[in-house]
């Protein structure tokens, strides 16, 4: 039987002007995604969203509030790979959240470090070729859940190697 991990990711939008963060990892540049992380033993998804957004970016609680989730996106690690010996992919709850606070209280290296830099665009400039070709059919989804935004089926010239 697969297993999938329990994981968290936070999509913050700005209200006045729609735009949304995106993070681009440190151990991989070009690959740009949410704020995102596990589910710890015993903690639940709005717990769990709390303590990664915290430990990624910064961001406290009264910073933000939640608009909606949706949940089911999977993805499965790419060449039969297993996080913690067990897992051979993610299982993703997505939360869209309103952001109140300003540009200089998100910190990258607020905890361990895993962004290099953050930066807000309007969804529609996402690329898909940012992502990891297993991360892209979550992407896929996700943007047209969330924005009503279509990605071309065609190739994506995704240079993005990426290991877990």
């Amino acid at each position: 039987m697969e297993d999938y991990r329990p994981n968290v990711a936070a999509i913050f939008r700005k209200p006045k002007n729609g735009k949304i963060l995106i993070c681009q990892r440190k151990d991989h540049a070009g690959c740009w995604q949410f704020p995102q992380g596990g589910v710890d033993p015993g903690e639940d998804l709005i717990g769990a969203l709390h303590r990664e957004v915290e430990e990624e970016i910064g961001i406290l609680p009264h910073k933000y509030k939640l608009n909606s989730c949706r949940t089911g996106y999977r993805y499965k690690f790419p060449d039969g790979h297993l996080k913690k010996g067990r897992y051979c992919g993610q299982e993703q709850t997505y939360f869209l959240c309103d952001y109140f606070g300003k540009k200089g209280e998100i910190i990258l290296n607020n905890h361990v470090q895993e962004f290099r830099k953050s930066k807000w665009i309007h969804p529609s400039e996402f690329k898909l070729k940012w992502v990891p070709k297993f991360k892209e059919e979550v992407f896929r989804q996700v943007f047209k859940d969330f924005f009503d935004i279509t990605f071309s089926k065609e190739p994506q010239n995704n240079e993005n190697s990426f290991s877990v």
